[in-house]
C-alpha cells in the first residue's frame, strides 16, 4: 500500500503559542520511578502556565523527550525538583509534518525517535524545503509511518518519530530520504 506523507508546517506560529523541547536523564529508571518523573513533570509545567504535549520515553527508560506549549515564556525545570540526574532545556521547537491540535486529540503511539545533530550550514528555510521535497518518498517504505519531527529553532538537532516494524525499518525509511541517524531509540510510549 502506497501511503502519501502530508506536509505541515508548525502552525504553533498561527496560535501564537510556542512549543518547547525538555531532555531529561532519569535518576531511576525503573517503571515507578519514570511514571512518577513524568506526573511531577506534568504538574511543574502546568504550574509554570504551560501543557505538556507528549512525553516519550526510551526503551530502558534512560531518557524523557518531554514537549511542552506555552503561551509565554517557557518554564525552566529543575533537576533536584523533578528527582533526575540532568535536564537539557527548555529548547524552542517546531512542529513539522503533524498538525498541533490533531496531535494533542491524538495523543499518538510513537515506537521509534531520531534524533539528527543538524549541519551548521543547514537553515530552517532549507531544511523545509528539504523535508517538504523527501517526504513523498516515505512511500517507497510502506511499513514505516512518519509521524511528526520537532525541530529545534536553534537548528542543533530535530526529532522524528516513526512507527515502524524495527529498526532495520526506521533505517531504509530514513535511507529513502537521503536523511542520517544519529541517535536511534526505540520507546516505550507516551506517557502524558
Amino acid at each position: 500500500m502506497q501511503r502519501s506523507v502530508p506536509f505541515h508546517p508548525c502552525d504553533a506560529e498561527e496560535s501564537h503559542v510556542t512549543l518547547y523541547l525538555y531532555e531529561i536523564t532519569p535518576d531511576a529508571t525503573d517503571a515507578a520511578a519514570v511514571g512518577q518523573l513524568l506526573k511531577t513533570l506534568d504538574a511543574e509545567i502546568a504550574g509554570g502556565g504551560g501543557e505538556l504535549i507528549e512525553a516519550q520515553v526510551t526503551a530502558q527508560r534512560r531518557r524523557v523527550f518531554a514537549i511542552a506549549e506555552f503561551a509565554q515564556d517557557a518554564h525552566a525545570l529543575d533537576a533536584t525538583q523533578l528527582a533526575t540526574a540532568a535536564i537539557a532545556g527548555p529548547h524552542q521547537v517546531r512542529l513539522v509534518g503533524a498538525d498541533l491540535s490533531v496531535l494533542k486529540a491524538a495523543r499518538p503511539q510513537a515506537g521509534y525517535l531520531v534524533e539528527w545533530d543538524l549541519p551548521a550550514d543547514l537553515d530552517m528555510e532549507s531544511y523545509l524545503a528539504r523535508k517538504k521535497a523527501n517526504a513523498p518518498k516515505y512511500a517507497d517504505v510502506p511499513e514505516v509511518q512518519f509521524l511528526r519531527t520537532y525541530v529545534r529553532e536553534d537548528m542543533d538537532k530535530c526529532l522524528c518519530f516513526y512507527d515502524a516494524p524495527d529498526e532495520a525499518a526506521v533505517r531504509r525509511a530514513r535511507d529513502a530520504v537521503s536523511t542520517p541517524i544519529d541517535r536511534l531509540y526505540g520507546l516505550d510510549g507516551p506517557l502524558t
